[in-house]
């Protein structure tokens, strides 16, 4: 079973992005910041974690320093999915350790296509 974690504080946006991934065949485990998805990575490690950027108590730049510092969790993949769609957003956010930048508003096929070209990774 591939678990994706999705760490959204926008109800809307994390109901949207998690229909999709199970809608793909995929086990969908959410978190509502930064703090909290810390928490959950540490109780069951999820095989791709996607990732907004600007939420309370901790932003996403920060989870994934965490993430990509840690040698339990550096080699789950992660997708930065952001309204900050900037090239310079995009730079800082791959410089974090992402591993994929998706810029919202995104396509769905741009999202699924990502998460499971990274998944078979």
């Amino acid at each position: 079973m591939t678990t994706v974690l999705v760490v959204e504080d926008s109800v809307t946006q994390r109901e949207m992005i998690t229909d999709l991934l199970k809608g793909s065949g995929l086990t969908v485990a959410i978190a509502g910041d930064g703090v909290e998805a810390l928490e959950k990575i540490q109780g069951s490690r999820p095989d791709l974690v996607v990732l907004d950027i600007v939420m309370p108590r901790m932003n996403g730049y920060e989870v994934c320093r965490r993430l990509k510092a840690d040698p339990s969790t550096q080699n789950v993949p992660v997708v930065m999915c952001s309204s900050k769609g900037e090239e310079f957003d995009r730079y800082w956010g791959m410089k974090q350790g992402a591993d994929a930048y998706i810029a919202k508003p995104f396509q769905p096929t741009e999202l699924v296509g990502t998460v499971k070209q990274l998944l078979r990774g």
